[in-house]
């Protein structure tokens, strides 16, 4: 999330999240430990069903949607790509559920509520970076590792109007796209 900005300020209902997961990938357990360390300061619980294809996902949000308190974050993994996330945003919309999206493609793609997550494209910009240098001689072994620095919020007005959710004018301002 953006710094300073707390998932209840746009929807104070959810008070659930369903954190859709590849568990075998090391990245996608990292993340759901951070959002396991941040859910009681929110005043939340996380349910985190290890998923593999479209019918786990299928299973876990239906079995999760029943009280109205929920909210849906998707790790980033090719098993929560297209095509599973055309089904990710499908069932959000059947069953009301605000959904956060690691990638701003997810969202475009899929009218989710809002994603925030690493710019791809300035990742790809440094991929080409360090394939030049290795082009020119560089070794690979000798390039340092580099972690992502810049990360982008996109909120999806017209999804939080259909979801019923007043989107605050402070996390507006934060946002580096607002779709209307």
């Amino acid at each position: 999330m953006a710094s300073g900005c707390r998932s209840s300020s746009i929807a104070p209902h959810v008070t659930r999240t369903l954190f859709l997961h590849h568990p075998e990938t090391a990245a996608n357990l990292a993340f759901l430990r951070a959002a396991e360390a941040a859910a009681p300061e929110l005043g939340m619980t996380v349910i985190a069903p290890g998923v593999q294809d479209a019918g786990d996902v299928e299973r876990a949000m239906a079995s999760f949607s029943s009280d109205g308190t929920g909210g849906v974050i998707a790790a980033p993994h090719v098993v929560l790509g297209p095509p599973t996330v055309d089904v990710v945003a499908a069932l959000a919309a059947r069953y009301q559920l605000p959904c956060v999206y690691p990638f701003r493609f997810w969202i475009a793609r899929n009218a989710g509520l809002m994603s925030y997550g690493v710019d791809v494209v300035d990742l790809f910009r440094k991929a080409a970076g360090y394939a030049d240098r290795i082009l020119r001689g560089a070794k690979p072994g000798d390039l340092p590792v580099q972690n992502p620095t810049k990360y982008e919020l996109i909120i999806n007005l017209r999804t939080a109007k259909a979801l019923g959710l007043n989107v605050p004018p402070a996390l507006l301002v934060r946002a580096d796209e607002v779709i209307e």
